[in-house]
């Protein structure tokens, strides 16, 4: 018998200042911020939710005890893709509302489903965030 997954549930970032990243993909990409605790003893959790997806948002130099995770951790070393419904233009006019500097786009890029219009900006950490929409189902 073989495994096949078919969706991707969660992920996790590294940052170095949770609240400060939290905020960003608040403000920036409109996701909703949870906290949460895990159990008696542990730390808080911060997620980010979209979708039927979330971030899961870990603190740089959190307990490896407490927060079971990669072997090699580095705030800013991530480089995400998100879908979006609103066409490249109103992608970069609300990331320049926002005061966020777009590295590139929009332009063409391959997705998992066909050709995207994608822009790209930098988390406060510096990791890459491409938001994108695909030809045809763009608002």
């Amino acid at each position: 018998m073989s495994v096949k997954v078919n969706a991707l549930d969660h992920l996790v970032i590294n940052v170095a200042d949770v609240a400060r990243s939290a905020e960003w993909y608040h403000r920036v990409l409109g996701m909703e911020i949870r906290v949460s605790e895990p159990g008696p003893g542990k730390p808080k959790r911060t997620s980010l939710m979209f979708g039927n997806q979330k971030i899961n948002v870990r603190p740089l130099g959190a307990d490896k005890a407490e927060w079971f995770t990669a072997d090699h951790v580095a705030a800013g070393s991530d480089d995400l893709c998100f879908l979006t419904s609103s066409p490249p233009e109103q992608v970069v006019a609300h990331l320049r509302a926002c005061g966020v500097a777009i590295e590139e786009g929009p332009g063409p890029r391959q997705g998992a489903r066909g050709t995207l219009r994608s822009v790209y900006c930098r988390d406060p950490d510096g990791s890459l965030i491409e938001i994108s929409s695909y030809e045809g189902e763009a608002e």
